[in-house]
């Protein structure tokens, strides 16, 4: 599958959120997206998901040494949190990055 037919499978990127001001709030919100990238295999997936711009869950099972079930484990989490977004596109399912979500976790880190 070609770079463009990925990301053409992805939904648009939310609006990049703001970095909270409120230093608890920032602390909630680096703790909740440091434990969803806690694993391993999720820090992998986003890697991926970085590098190839969109991706199949078919084409990240291939490339992990994981059972799609627990692939998919993996990116509920990463979705949960924010760090990504899907879509079904018929039979596929395509994760992409969520942009504005890794940057706050990098300005977060940055902050520390």
């Amino acid at each position: 599958m070609s770079k463009s037919q990925q990301t053409a499978c992805c939904p648009p990127a939310e609006p990049d959120p703001p970095v909270p001001a409120n230093e608890d709030e920032a602390n909630e919100l680096l703790a909740r997206l440091a434990k969803a990238l806690a694993h391993p295999a999720r820090v992998a997936i986003l890697r991926m998901l970085v590098r190839q711009q969109g991706c199949i869950v078919g084409d990240i099972v291939e490339v992990q040494p994981l059972a799609q079930s627990t692939v998919s484990q993996h990116l509920k989490q990463l979705k949960s949190a924010g760090l990504i977004r899907g879509e079904v596109d018929g039979p596929r399912v395509c994760y992409c990055v969520e942009p504005g979500a890794v940057a706050v976790f990098k300005a977060l880190v940055e902050a520390l």
